[in-house]
């Protein structure tokens, strides 16, 4: 059976405050380390050569829903093992800029005994949208073969991405057709139709316009726009 692993805060009086836990594959998890950055959580197991990596917020507690959808493309990339994987995700880590989604998803992906040679790194965006924008551009740099593509997320954002990474494959005419997809039910979450509608309007190229309506629908006003030349 798999195990769990916990971050504790200690108080100024040395009670121990439990700020949260994820649950790790393999079995009798029983070492764990940190990376110098402070945002990687590396745990192995006694009873199995498994070793999970954990992106971590910036108090320490551990972020479960972008290891749920790994484990979720993990389960399909053994189902298909001629599939190349796009990691996608740009730089969300407030005090480490050098990190990226993407990144650290591959890593996972790798500590998992994906082939490398499979996995194809996207780590400029910050959107769904520039997720589509930048996604086709690799893979039609990288794996011109590609013909279809299945998207990998949490189920609430599931339409979104059919929708923007549909309209992106429209407006690139690129032979590419979104076929399938595959989701962790997640406890939570919601994406409005005017995000989604905002997420359109930017992949025309209206950059201000799109983010004039996420500024109104969803918490991203950190985000730059989308380079022009993209």
């Amino acid at each position: 059976e798999g195990g769990e692993v916990w971050a504790l805060r200690i108080g100024p009086d040395g009670a121990l405050a439990a700020l949260g836990g994820q649950s790790v594959s393999g079995g009798a998890a029983c070492h764990v380390a940190v990376n110098r950055a402070g945002d990687v959580l590396a745990v192995s197991n006694y009873l199995s050569g498994i070793v999970d990596l954990f992106r971590l917020n910036p108090d320490g507690t551990m972020r479960e829903e972008l290891i749920e959808r790994l484990k979720v493309l993990l389960t399909a990339s053994a189902r298909y093992p001629r599939a190349v994987i796009v990691c996608t995700g740009g730089g969300t880590a407030a005090e480490n800029p050098e990190a990226t989604e993407a990144g650290r998803m591959a890593e996972w992906l790798v500590a998992q005994g994906v082939d490398p040679a499979r996995v194809l790194v996207e780590n400029r965006s910050l959107t769904t949208a520039q997720n589509a924008v930048y996604t086709y551009a690799l893979l039609q740099e990288k794996a011109p073969q590609v013909r279809q593509i299945a998207i990998i997320s949490s189920d609430y954002h599931i339409a979104t991405g059919i929708l923007l990474f549909g309209a992106e494959g429209m407006l690139r005419d690129s032979g590419m057709t979104v076929v399938s997809n595959a989701a962790w039910a997640a406890p939570s979450g919601s994406l409005s139709a005017m995000f989604q509608a905002g997420a359109l309007v930017e992949l025309s190229g209206d950059t201000e316009t799109a983010f004039d309506i996420y500024y109104e629908t969803y918490d991203i006003h950190e985000l730059p726009p989308m380079p022009k030349d993209s």
